[in-house]
Formats: structure tokens, C-alpha cells, sequence
């Protein structure tokens, strides 16, 4: 079992939540967290140095894949990292043309919206 703590509107909740799923998930009022606790650094891919254009996550979930790789060419929109966000999968797009420089996540690694997934040159 896990414990979070979740803030929804300014209320504080604590969750418990069982990892086989057997159980629904048990919340508590608690009291309001002074600060949010921050999520351990993923460990980046090998890469050939980051660039200056930051591939962002636009909400918090799950990196499924990365569709492209270090070296690639890319256009303005084209996806760069799939992400799985409340059983949606979601593009992070390339937001100009450029080349990959990096790709800073694993598939299976947890991301905060606005995590910088990837960058190009």
C-alpha cells in the first residue's frame, strides 16, 4: 500500500491506495501540507548533450514511449514523447523545427506537468 497526500481546491487529503487494485482507494481530510513533497530525478537516456529548446510534459502522468530519438530531425508539432495521463495518451510535441538533443525520460518514469521530457537544438 501506498501513502499520498493530495491537495484538491486547497484541502489537503490523505490517500492510501492498494498496488494490486483489489481495494478502492480510502481519503481523509487531513491538514494542509506546508509544501509538496518533490519527486525523485528521473535518470535520463544517454544522450548527445542537451539542447536549448525544452520538450515539455503538459500534464502529469506516465511516459509510455519516446518517438523519436537523439540525432532525429523534427517539424514544429511533431511528437517527440508520449505520455498516458488519466487513460489518455498524450503528444509532447517539438515547439519548433529542430533536431533531438536529448531525451531526458524512460518509458515507465512518473513526470510532473511541465517536466522537461526531451530537448532539441
Amino acid at each position: 500500500m501506498k501513502n499520498y497526500t493530495i491537495t484538491v481546491n486547497g484541502t489537503a487529503y490523505a490517500v492510501t491506495v492498494e498496488e494490486n487494485g483489489a481495494a478502492p482507494a480510502v481519503a481523509a481530510p487531513a491538514r494542509p501540507a506546508a509544501a509538496p513533497a518533490a519527486a525523485p530525478a528521473a535518470a535520463p537516456k544517454a544522450s548527445a548533450g542537451a539542447g536549448s529548446i525544452k520538450v515539455e510534459a503538459g500534464a502529469a502522468g506516465k511516459v509510455l514511449k519516446a518517438v523519436k530519438n537523439v540525432g532525429d530531425a523534427v517539424k514544429k508539432g511533431d511528437p517527440v514523447v508520449v505520455i498516458e495521463s488519466m487513460k489518455m495518451e498524450i503528444n509532447c510535441v517539438a515547439p519548433q523545427d529542430g533536431t533531438v538533443a536529448s531525451i531526458d525520460c524512460n518509458a515507465g518514469d512518473s513526470v510532473d506537468a511541465g517536466a522537461v521530457l526531451a530537448t532539441l537544438n
